[in-house]
C-alpha cells in the first residue's frame, strides 16, 4: 500500500471514530431531553425551567382533552384542591412549579414539574458555573433538603448565571464530609430527582448518565488541585479514579435573588463511588445471587476509620469495614464477602504469604495493591489506609485495590495538627496511619514488609518513573490542572481570603502570599518527593529534575506523539487524541506528548500529523 492510501485509510479511521462518537453525544443530549421530558409529564411549561431577572411570567397548558390544570409552588404534589391554572403565573423568587391535569374531577395524565430560578448577578466566568437554590430553607444538615440545580456550561467565551443551563431540575443536597463538613466552604452530595423522587439520571458535563454526585470544596488545599491531581494521577496507573470537573459555585440558601453574595468559590463537581457502567463497572450483585459464581461479586468496601456505616464486614483482623454498594446486601451475601475478606487477611499473614495457591497472590490482584501503594506513598494523604481506602470485587475476580477518594490534605497540603509541623517529604505512610496510629488493618504494612510484594512495587516505580511519574510528567499533570482554573483561583480567594491561614479547622496548612506560590509548593514537593523514594528503594534515575523556582519555565518533553508512553508512536496514539478530541478521556493519555505541534491544544490536527509520522510522510513534528 502507498503512503498515500496509507494516509487515506488513516484518516478514514479517525473520521469514522469522530464521527461514531458525534452521535454518541448526541445520544447523551437525547438522554438528557427525555429525562427532562419525564419531569414536566403531560404538561407543557413556557416558558420551561431556566434562570431570570426581576420576574417571570410562566403559562401552562396541556394535551389533554377537557382536562382542567392544577398546580402548586411549594414543592408538594397537586391535587383535586390545589390551585386551579386560569391564566400566566408571575414568579419574582426561584419557584418550583408543579401542575397535574384533571378531567372531571379525577387524576388524569402526568404530573409536570419545571424550577425557576431567580438570579441577578452578572459576573462572567471561564469555568463552568453550578447554580443551588435552597428555597430559603438555610443550609443543610446530614438529611437531604429540596433545592433546585442548574449547570451551565462554558461556551469558550464565557458562562454566566443567565444563559441557557444544559439541565436544570428539582433536587435535593446535603452536607457531607467529615472534618470538611466544619470548613467555611463545605462540601454537599448532590441528588438529582424526578416527579417521584427517584434519581433523575442526566448526563452532565459529559460523565455518563446519573442522579448521585457530590461537589468537592477544596479549602484547606489551597492549590485546589490535589484531589483532581490525585484522581488524574491514579487514573495513569491504572487505578478507578472518580470523573470530574472543575465548576464555580452558587448557593442562595436564604431569601432573594441568586446574586454575587452566594458564590462559593471553585469546587469539583465529581462522581459519586458506586457500581455503574460509567462508574465502577463492576457486576450488578441482585438479590437472587446467593451461591457461587454470582454470589461472587460485584462489592465496593471501604476502611473508614470510627466512621464506618452498616452492613459492616466483620472478621478477625481488621476493623471499620463497611460495605457502599450495594448497601442492601442479604445475610447470606455479607457472610460469604466476610469469608472471603478473612481469606485475604489470613494470607497475607501465612507462614507462606507468596504461595500461588494459599498466599496473597491467591486472592488479591497484586498489582492494583502495589499500584495503590505507590499512589498513596507519592502523596502522603494523612490518613491513607485508614480512612476513605477503598477495595472492591468484581464477580469471579480477585479483590482490588481501589477507588481512589479524598486527597484533600495530601501533597505537602498538611504540615500538622496545629500545634506543629511535619516533615511530608520522608517516611513511610503505610507504616505510620494516621498519627501513628494504624487501626483499621495492617494490610498494606504487612505485604511492604514482604520481600517479593515490595520488589514488584520497587520495580513498578521504577517503569512509571520512566512514564506518567518521570518528572517532567509530575509537573506538567499540575500545569495542565492549574492552568484552566487559574481565574476562577482568583475568584475563589476573593470569597475566600485563607491564603495566608496557617490553620484551617485542626489542621497546619501551607501558607503565602499567592495562589501561584501554593502551586510552586505543590510541584517542589513532587520532586522532592519522588527523588526521596528513588533514593529509599534504591532506584534514583539520572534524569531527575530540581525544584524550579516560580520564575524559570517548565521544560518541555521530548517523547512528542507516544501519547500512552509506551515508547512507540503508531497508529494507537492517534485514535487516543481522537477519544480526548470528543470527551472521552483514556486512562493512558499523556497530554504533553498529544500536543505534537505545541499550540497549546490537542485537536484533530494532532493525530493527523502523528498518522502522517507513523507511516513516514513526515519525520518529525512541525510547530504551530
Amino acid at each position: 500500500m502507498s503512503k498515500k492510501n496509507k494516509i487515506l485509510c488513516l484518516f478514514i479511521m479517525l473520521f469514522s471514530f469522530f464521527v461514531s462518537n458525534i452521535f454518541s453525544a448526541e445520544t447523551d443530549v437525547e438522554k438528557n431531553n427525555e429525562t427532562a421530558k419525564e419531569l414536566t409529564g403531560d404538561i407543557l411549561f413556557s416558558p420551561p425551567s431556566g434562570t431570570f431577572q426581576s420576574s417571570i411570567n410562566v403559562s401552562l397548558s396541556s394535551t389533554i382533552s377537557n382536562a382542567q390544570i392544577r398546580y402548586t409552588t411549594n414543592g408538594s404534589v397537586p391535587t383535586s384542591n390545589s390551585s386551579l391554572y386560569n391564566g400566566p403565573l408571575t414568579f419574582s423568587s426561584t419557584t418550583q412549579l408543579r401542575a397535574q391535569t384533571f378531567v372531571n374531577g379525577a387524576l388524569t395524565g402526568e404530573m409536570g414539574s419545571a424550577v425557576y430560578i431567580a438570579c441577578s448577578s452578572s459576573t462572567r466566568h471561564d469555568l463552568p458555573l453550578v447554580i443551588i437554590d435552597g428555597y430559603r430553607k438555610g443550609k443543610p444538615s446530614r438529611d437531604y433538603q429540596d433545592m433546585a440545580i442548574a449547570f451551565m456550561e462554558f461556551n469558550g467565551q464565557e458562562s454566566t448565571l443567565l444563559q441557557k443551563p444544559v439541565v436544570i431540575t428539582r433536587g435535593a443536597y446535603h452536607l457531607r464530609g467529615q472534618s470538611s463538613a466544619n470548613f467555611q466552604k463545605v462540601p454537599y452530595r448532590i441528588e438529582l430527582r424526578n416527579n417521584n423522587d427517584d434519581d433523575a439520571k442526566y448526563d452532565i458535563f459529559g460523565m455518563g448518565a446519573d442522579g448521585d454526585w457530590v461537589l468537592i470544596g477544596p479549602f484547606a488545599d489551597k492549590t485546589l488541585i490535589r484531589t483532581s491531581y490525585s484522581y488524574e494521577a491514579g487514573r495513569e496507573l491504572g487505578l478507578f479514579s472518580p470523573d470530574y470537573q472543575f465548576v464555580e459555585v452558587y448557593i442562595n440558601q436564604n431569601d432573594g435573588f441568586v446574586d454575587a453574595a452566594d458564590y462559593q468559590g471553585v469546587y469539583l463537581f465529581a462522581e459519586t463511588i458506586e457500581r455503574a457502567k460509567n462508574r465502577i463497572d463492576i457486576a450488578n450483585l441482585k438479590a437472587e445471587d446467593l451461591t457461587e459464581p454470582e454470589i461472587t461479586g460485584g462489592y465496593i468496601m471501604q476502611f473508614n476509620m470510627s466512621a464506618a456505616e452498616e452492613p459492616i464486614v466483620r472478621g478477625t483482623g481488621w476493623n471499620d469495614l463497611e460495605v457502599k454498594d450495594p448497601d442492601d446486601l442479604l445475610p447470606e451475601q455479607l457472610s460469604w464477602i466476610a469469608n472471603y475478606i478473612q481469606k485475604v487477611q489470613n494470607s497475607i499473614h501465612s507462614s507462606n504469604p507468596t504461595d500461588p495457591v494459599s498466599g496473597y497472590p491467591a486472592y488479591i490482584d497484586v498489582d492494583s495493591f502495589a499500584d495503590y501503594i505507590i499512589h498513596n506513598e507519592l502523596g502522603k494523604q494523612p490518613d491513607s489506609y485508614v480512612r476513605s481506602t477503598y477495595i472492591y470485587k468484581d464477580k469471579e475476580e480477585k479483590l482490588k485495590a481501589g477507588p481512589l477518594w479524598d486527597y484533600n490534605l495530601a501533597y505537602d497540603c498538611f504540615t500538622g495538627f496545629g500545634w506543629g509541623t511535619t516533615s511530608n517529604v520522608e517516611g513511610w505512610q503505610y507504616g505510620s496511619g494516621m498519627m501513628g496510629f494504624n487501626v483499621v488493618c495492617d494490610w498494606f504494612n504487612t505485604l511492604m514488609q514482604n520481600t517479593t510484594f515490595q520488589n514488584r512495587v520497587k520495580q513498578r516505580w521504577q517503569e512509571l518513573r520512566s512514564g506518567p511519574l518521570s518528572d517532567q510528567e509530575l509537573i506538567n499533570r499540575v500545569d495542565a490542572l492549574a492552568n484552566p482554573i487559574a481565574n476562577g483561583a482568583k475568584r475563589n480567594f476573593q470569597k475566600w481570603p485563607n491564603l495566608q491561614t496557617k490553620t484551617v479547622g485542626n489542621f497546619s496548612t501551607q501558607t503565602t502570599q499567592t495562589w501561584e506560590e501554593q502551586i510552586q509548593i505543590l510541584k517542589n514537593y513532587l520532586l522532592n518527593r519522588s527523588d526521596w523514594i528513588d533514593q529509599s528503594w534504591g532506584t534514583a534515575l539520572p534524569y531527575t529534575m530540581t525544584p524550579t523556582p516560580d520564575n524559570t519555565p517548565t521544560p518541555t518533553s521530548t517523547n512528542l506523539g507516544d501519547v500512552n508512553t509506551d515508547g512507540a508512536i503508531n497508529i494507537v496514539d492517534a485514535l487516543l487524541i481522537a477519544q480526548f478530541y470528543v470527551n472521552m478521556v483514556p486512562s493512558n493519555f499523556n497530554r504533553t506528548n498529544a500536543d505534537v505541534n505545541s499550540d497549546g491544544n490537542i485537536n484533530i490536527v494532532d493525530a493527523l500529523l502523528i498518522a502522517q509520522y507513523y507511516v513516514n510522510i513526515i519525520d518529525s513534528f512541525p510547530k504551530a
